[in-house]
C-alpha cells in the first residue's frame, strides 16, 4: 500500500490524502451499501441505507445532549453528562446552519480526522523522518478503530486537538498550546493526560516558566465544564460521578474486568462464565499457539527471516481466531505499554510521555469498556506503532493487511447496531 502511493506520486500531502481517502472510502462502502445488504444473525434487521448507519451507540447521546442538552433526574445528573461538552457544541453549530444532526456530526468528525493525519505526519516529520511518518500515518488511517474517526464519535476532533497540543507544545508555541488543550480537555477526559505530559516535559527540559502556565492552562476545557456542572447539578465533578452511579464504573483498576478478559484469551469465555473448563479445546489451543511461537522464536536464525515472519504472523492470526475482541482490547492498553517501553530510545520524549500517561488514565479508570477505541485516541500509540512498523516492511504489510480486513468486520458490526469492542 505504502509502495504503492510512493511508485504513484512521490508527494506528501497526496499521499496522506491518500491514506485517508482510501481507508474512509473502505468504511463507507462497507456502511452504506453492503452493510444494507446483509441481515443481523440475531433477529434477521436488515440495515436501512442512508447516514443513519453511521449513528449507534453513543452516537445518539451526543445528538441528544446537541438538541436538548444534558439530561437533568430531579437534582441529579443524567447519564449523558458523562460527555463532554465540545462535540455537541459543535453539532448545535451546525444544526443552526442548516444541517441535521447526523450531517453535522458526520461533517465535523470526518474533518478532524483528515486534519489528523496531515498534523501527525508534520509532526512526526520532524522527530523521526518522512518514513516513518508515512506509516505513522499509514497505522493510523487504516487502524479498525479508525472507523470511530468517520461515525458520529469523537474520535476525530479528540486526535486533532490532543495532536495540535502536543505538535505547538513540541515547538514551544505555548500560547497555541493553551487553546488547543483546553479544546482537547473539552472533548475527552482523556484531555487530562496532556497536563502531566507539559509539566513532566518542562521540568525535564527545564522549560522557560510559559511552558508550566500552558500545561496548567491547557486543563481550560474540563475546569469550564466542571463550573457548568456545579451551576447546574450542584456537583463540579457530576461526569465522574455518574461514571460510578450510573455507569457501574469501578475505582482505580478493575482487576475483575482485567482478569475477565485474560481468562477469556486463554481458557475461552465459555468456561469463565462456567466457572470451570467445559470446553477444553480453547485452553488447548492457546496453549498450542504460544508453544508453537515459542519454538519459531527460539530457532528464528536457523529458519530464516522469511519463514518466521511468515509463521509468527499466522500464528497472530490464529491468536485473534480464537481470542476475538478480549485480545484485541488487551492489546490495546497493555500491548500499547509495551510497545511504547520498546520504542522509547526513537521516540519523541513529548510522544512517549503523553503514551504513558494516557494509558495510565485507561488503566486506572475503573473499567474495561471499549477501552481498544479509547487507547486509539492516544496518538502516541499510533506513533509507536507506526515506527515499528518501519522498521520491517513484511510486518508492516501483514499489519496493514489485518487492519483492512478488521476495519470491514468493524464497519458491518457498527451498521448493524453491534458492539465494536469488549462489552458492557
Amino acid at each position: 500500500m505504502i509502495r504503492f502511493a510512493n511508485k504513484i506520486l512521490d508527494n506528501q500531502w497526496f499521499f496522506v490524502l491518500l491514506m485517508g481517502l482510501l481507508s474512509r472510502g473502505v468504511i463507507i462502502i462497507t456502511m452504506i451499501f453492503v452493510a444494507p445488504l446483509l441481515s443481523i444473525s440475531s433477529g434477521n434487521t436488515i440495515v436501512d441505507f442512508g447516514w443513519e448507519v453511521f449513528s449507534a451507540w453513543d452516537s445518539s447521546l451526543y445528538q441528544q445532549i446537541a438538541a436538548n442538552s444534558y439530561d437533568k433526574l430531579g437534582s441529579e445528573p443524567g447519564a449523558n453528562v458523562a460527555f463532554f461538552p465540545l462535540f455537541p457544541l459543535l453539532i448545535r453549530l451546525g444544526m443552526m446552519l442548516g444541517f441535521s444532526s447526523k450531517i453535522a456530526g458526520i461533517v465535523i468528525n470526518n474533518t478532524a480526522f483528515f486534519l489528523t493525519l496531515f498534523v501527525v505526519y508534520i509532526w512526526v516529520k520532524e522527530t523521526n523522518g518522512s518514513l516513518i511518518a508515512r506509516w505513522v500515518v499509514a497505522v493510523l488511517a487504516w487502524c479498525p478503530l479508525s472507523i470511530f474517526g468517520t461515525v458520529i464519535y469523537t474520535e476525530g476532533l479528540f486526535l486533532l486537538f490532543s495532536s495540535l497540543g502536543l505538535f505547538t507544545f513540541e515547538n514551544q508555541r505555548y500560547t497555541q498550546t493553551i487553546i488547543w488543550g483546553i479544546l482537547a480537555t473539552a472533548t475527552r477526559i482523556t484531555g487530562l493526560a496532556l497536563i502531566p505530559t507539559f509539566l513532566l516535559i518542562a521540568w525535564r527540559k527545564k522549560l522557560p516558566f510559559m511552558a508550566y502556565i500552558a500545561a496548567l492552562g491547557s486543563a481550560g476545557g474540563i475546569l469550564l465544564y466542571s463550573l457548568y456542572c456545579w451551576f447546574r447539578f450542584d456537583d463540579p465533578i457530576a461526569f465522574i460521578t455518574v461514571q460510578y452511579t450510573q455507569w457501574q464504573r469501578k475505582q482505580g483498576i478493575d482487576w475483575e474486568g482485567w482478569g475477565q478478559m485474560l481468562a477469556e484469551i486463554t481458557i475461552g469465555g465459555k468456561n469463565w462464565a462456567a466457572g470451570t473448563i467445559n470446553d477444553p479445546l480453547h485452553p488447548l489451543l492457546f496453549l498450542l499457539i504460544i508453544s508453537l511461537a515459542y519454538a519459531i522464536w527460539h530457532h528464528r536464525a536457523s529458519i530464516g527471516k522469511i519463514y518466521f515472519d511468515y509463521s509468527l504472523g499466522s500464528l497472530c492470526l490464529f491468536l485473534w481466531l480464537l481470542s476475538g475482541d478480549a485480545l484485541l482490547n488487551t492489546l490495546s492498553v497493555l500491548g500499547g505499554l509495551v510497545l511504547l517501553w520498546c520504542c522509547r530510545q526513537h521516540l519523541a520524549p513529548l510522544a512517549y510521555v503523553y503514551g504513558l500517561c494516557g494509558l495510565g488514565l485507561l488503566l486506572s479508570s475503573g473499567g474495561t469498556i471499549s477501552l481498544n477505541r479509547l487507547a486509539y485516541g492516544i496518538v502516541s500509540v499510533s506513533i509507536a506503532l507506526g515506527l515499528s512498523l518501519s522498521r520491517s516492511p513484511r510486518w508492516g504489510y501483514f499489519t496493514l493487511g489485518f487492519f483492512s480486513l478488521l476495519l470491514v468486520t468493524f464497519s458491518l458490526r457498527f451498521a448493524q447496531h453491534q458492539w465494536v469492542g469488549i462489552l458492557p
